[in-house]
């Protein structure tokens, strides 16, 4: 299966741009929303801190591996991080499936999309 260049194209950069937007803005909110919604799941001080600036990191690692390299390796990496990160989440805060904004659904359409162009690149 392979996407035209154009769709390729959209999936990539809508999936880093999103890793990249959502890694600057942890690192925004790191006194605020972010270390707030890990308050709410139990978790404060340095943990905190650590496990914020932990996800902040690999979200941006992640955005810029999706924007310099279409390989199979980013695609599987990126599709690891994001269920391990949806796991998190879930045990952490559960209810967040049910938040209107969808901040762990919407990693449903992100695993189809990296699944998308997983199977668009050429196997070497």
């Amino acid at each position: 299966m392979t996407m035209s260049a154009s769709g390729r194209y959209f999936a990539r950069y809508s999936l880093l741009l999103l890793w990249l937007h959502t890694g600057l803005v942890s690192l925004w909110e790191l006194h605020g929303q972010s270390l707030g919604l890990l308050q709410t799941a139990g978790l404060g001080g340095p943990l905190a801190m650590a496990v914020i600036l932990a996800g902040a990191g690999l979200d941006l690692l992640l955005g810029a591996a999706l924007w310099r390299w279409h390989t199979r390796p980013v695609y599987r990496l990126a599709g690891l991080a994001m269920l391990l990160m949806t796991l998190v989440g879930s045990a952490l805060l559960p209810t967040l499936w049910l938040h209107p904004l969808g901040p762990l659904s919407k990693n449903l359409a992100v695993g189809a999309l990296l699944y998308l162009l997983h199977e668009d690149v050429s196997p070497s």
